[in-house]
């Protein structure tokens, strides 16, 4: 798939009042912010983050590095080992921004993963990962939603730029109602709450930010029949200009207010044309569409319109 496709241009998210129901609201949306902060003891964060403050490296020896006063993060691998990282706070609902940087070049068998996910042996998950390729052939970018432990709701996508060359924004929005996956403000992807039809949603569980850039080179590139090319190591991916704006986990209980646009955001029409844009040009993988893989159905969300 070639690169630099003209993308047709959109608005962003719906905005759900006008600007004279924000003035007549403001008092009554401040007075329960604050009564929300002081039950919950938590707080809402949105910042450019400095990942000395946020973020803890988690493993790699050394490979992971904090660089230019905490603006800048990069992960390595090498034949001995990866690297990874995970953020100081759990958050329980938000709207969530990082720009990556890729690893360039031949990345084969290489798997760049930045993810949300709650601890427990039934996790909640909320993925993207960047699965490498040969030099000139495109990356696959992965993305799942596990629900109390269970997964197997993968879409794939090529993307319709390099990702090596530059910095580009990886979003997540994560509300009640939602999961909307985005590129660069251009959503790719929507996973909706399903719990009528008895689909679990994840809801009730707060999840840290992880990143690893790891060897996957048994399944990664071509189901695995093209390996790691170590000649080509250090492999290294670069992160920068985190923002949350979310629900922090304090002290077991978490500030979500209602008030919070994101709390209830969702694709307005031309954003449902963006999306339905990238699905037919740029998805490669659909679970709801693989009838081979569920002989006996598909999962009910694929049925639900």
């Amino acid at each position: 798939m070639p690169f630099n496709k003209s993308i047709p241009s959109l608005h962003f998210f719906s905005s759900c009042s006008s600007s004279s129901q924000h003035s007549s609201m403001a008092t009554s949306n401040v007075n329960s912010l604050l009564l929300s902060f002081l039950l919950f003891g938590s707080f809402l964060m949105t910042a450019y983050a400095n990942f000395n403050e946020h973020f803890d490296i988690t493993w790699g020896d050394g490979r992971a590095q904090i660089l230019n006063n905490g603006e800048l993060l990069t992960l390595s691998l090498d034949k001995a080992s990866g690297s990874g990282f995970e953020s100081k706070n759990e958050y329980l609902f938000g709207n969530i921004d990082m720009q990556l940087k890729l690893v360039p070049g031949n990345s084969a068998g290489t798997v760049t993963a930045y993810y949300l996910k709650s601890p427990g042996t039934t996790w909640d998950e909320i993925d993207f990962e960047f699965l490498g390729n040969l030099s000139g052939d495109p990356y696959i970018l992965h993305t799942n939603v596990f629900t109390q432990g269970k997964g197997n709701r993968e879409q794939q996508f090529y993307l319709w730029f390099d990702p090596t060359a530059d910095f580009h924004t990886y979003s997540i929005l994560w509300n009640p109602q939602r999961i909307i996956f985005s590129v660069d403000g251009t959503p790719i992807r929507e996973f909706k709450n399903s719990e009528s039809i008895g689909v679990p949603f994840p809801k009730n569980q707060a999840m840290r930010i992880h990143s690893s850039l790891w060897n996957a080179d048994d399944w990664a590139t071509r189901g695995g029949l093209v390996k790691t090319d170590w000649s080509q190591a250090p492999f290294t991916a670069s992160y920068r200009n985190f923002k949350a704006d979310a629900c922090v986990l304090s002290n077991g209980a978490s500030s979500c207010s209602s008030n919070s646009n994101w709390f209830s955001q969702q694709l307005d029409s031309t954003s449902q044309d963006r999306l339905k844009w990238v699905q037919n040009n740029y998805m490669i993988y659909n679970y709801c569409t693989d009838s081979k893989r569920f002989p006996q159905g598909l999962p009910a969300e694929c049925n639900k319109s």
